[in-house]
């Protein structure tokens, strides 16, 4: 049986995926969320989001506020749902930094925003913002560590959902020959560091690394069949 591990923890939904695939799951977080003791402040009319740690942390502290009040703007469907589902108003949702910044830039340049971020937000957004004179805030609520682990056997495929989470499985793994999946450009840009077989999923969602996964290792399977045959 091919077997492959997840740098992070599915919910029971995504391994729902894997039950009729035939493949094998190991699981576990290769990162770990520490959120900060600090004061988010609620006068805003503008908050942005780019992960979903960012909301939470937000959400920590709201909780008898009228949240309808706030305007998002947010990269991610996941990101956007978790806003939403909490009552808060997505004016805005990209599919990534980049195309964010440049929505805010061209349809709200004469409004505030507080940019809610951990200490591993890659550059894009403020820089963006910054050059083209938006007014904005920004403020770390939570911070990405690595959490390293030893595994002693080798995977048919491992599924990376970050440049961090890769970084901290190499302190204690080496790819070898495994497939690794990725769930976008940024992360498949390190990757591709460390091995040639790299495969990006279509869409920036887990679930859709996991139809991935199964898909190739699928084939791979057949094609060792028919070669045994």
């Amino acid at each position: 049986m091919k077997t492959v591990l997840s740098t992070k923890i599915l919910t029971p939904a995504q391994k729902e995926l894997f039950l009729n695939s035939g493949l094998g799951l190991v699981e576990y977080d290769a990162l770990k969320i520490d959120f900060l003791n600090v004061e988010i402040p609620l006068d805003y009319s503008n908050y942005i989001f780019t992960s979903k740690n960012a909301v939470a942390a937000f959400l920590n502290q709201v909780k008898d506020v009228e949240l309808s009040n706030f305007n998002t703007f947010c990269v991610g469907e996941k990101t956007k749902s978790l806003l939403e589902e909490n009552g808060l108003k997505v004016i805005k949702m990209a599919e990534n930094a980049t195309e964010l910044a440049k929505n805010i830039i061209i349809n709200h340049k004469n409004e505030g925003f507080l940019f809610l971020c951990g200490n591993k937000r890659r550059d894009e957004l403020p820089e963006l913002l910054t050059k083209n004179n938006i007014q904005f805030k920004e403020l770390e609520v939570y911070r990405t560590e690595v959490n390293p682990k030893a595994f002693q056997r080798n995977f048919d495929g491992i599924l990376f959902f970050s440049p961090s989470g890769i970084r901290s499985f190499l302190l204690e793994n080496k790819i070898g020959n495994s497939t690794l999946f990725c769930i976008g450009d940024t992360t498949a840009n390190e990757a591709k560091k460390h091995s040639k077989n790299v495969i990006i999923a279509n869409k920036p969602t887990v679930e859709n690394v996991l139809v991935q996964v199964i898909k190739e290792l699928s084939i791979q399977t057949d094609a060792e069949r028919s070669r045994s045959n």
